[in-house]
C-alpha cells in the first residue's frame, strides 16, 4: 500500500495504474508513514489523472478523512483550488460535501476563508450544501469568513442565497460584521 501511496504523491498514473489492477491492493488503506490514503493524496496534491483513476474503482470511498487533520480527499483538493478535482469528486453521487475536519470547518468554511471563487462556486451549486455551518474553534460560518478575510467577491456571492444568516455569532460573540473593525469597509458596507 506504501507503493500506491508514493506513486500518488508524484502522481504516477501508470505506476497507480499497474497497482490498483493487483488483486491485494486496498484504495482506501492508509498505511503506516502516510496521514491519508491514496486518493487524498492525490488530490492534496493535485494530481487529476490518479484522482480519476481511484474515483473509477467502486470500492474507493471518497470521504475518508486523513488522519492527521481529519480532512476528506475533498477539503484537501478545495483548500488547494483545485476546481477540477473539486468537480470529478462531486461527479460521484457517495461524496459527503458537509464533512468538517478536526475543528468541524467544512470544505465550504475552509475555501470561503481562502478566497477560492472557483470552488465556492461549485459547492454552493450543490444540494445539500451547508453555507451557515460553524466551525468548533472559532464558531465561523462561511460569511464570516469570507468578510474577516476580506473577500468581497465571496461575501457579495454568499448573499445572492436566501439562506445565509448574517446576524449568527461566533465564539466571540461577533457577526459577519467583524471587517468594520479590522479595516474591511466596503464589506461591512455590504453586509
Amino acid at each position: 500500500q506504501k507503493a500506491l501511496c508514493s506513486a500518488a504523491v508524484f502522481g504516477n498514473e501508470g505506476i497507480v495504474k499497474m497497482l490498483l489492477e493487483r488483486e491485494d491492493c486496498n484504495p482506501n488503506q492508509i498505511p503506516t508513514g502516510f496521514p491519508r490514503t491514496p486518493l487524498s493524496i492525490a488530490a492534496f496534491n493535485g494530481c487529476e489523472g490518479v484522482v480519476k483513476m481511484l474515483l473509477e474503482r467502486e470500492d474507493v470511498n471518497p470521504n475518508l478523512p486523513a488522519t492527521n487533520a481529519g480532512q476528506t480527499p475533498l477539503f484537501e483538493a478545495a483548500m488547494r483550488g483545485y476546481e477540477g478535482i473539486v468537480k470529478m469528486l462531486l461527479d460521484r453521487t457517495d461524496v459527503r460535501i458537509d464533512i468538517g475536519d478536526y475543528a468541524n470547518q467544512t470544505p465550504l468554511s475552509k475555501v470561503c476563508e481562502l478566497g477560492h471563487e472557483g470552488v465556492v462556486k461549485v459547492l454552493l451549486n450543490q444540494e445539500g450544501v451547508n453555507p451557515n455551518h460553524a466551525d468548533r474553534k472559532y464558531g465561523r460560518k462561511p460569511p464570516s469568513w469570507t468578510a474577516v478575510r476580506g473577500h468581497e467577491r465571496l461575501v457579495n456571492m454568499l448573499l445572492k442565497r436566501k439562506d445565509i444568516l448574517t446576524d449568527i455569532l461566533d465564539n466571540n460573540k461577533q457577526t459577519p460584521l467583524l471587517p468594520i473593525s479590522q479595516g474591511h469597509h466596503r464589506i461591512a458596507k455590504v453586509l
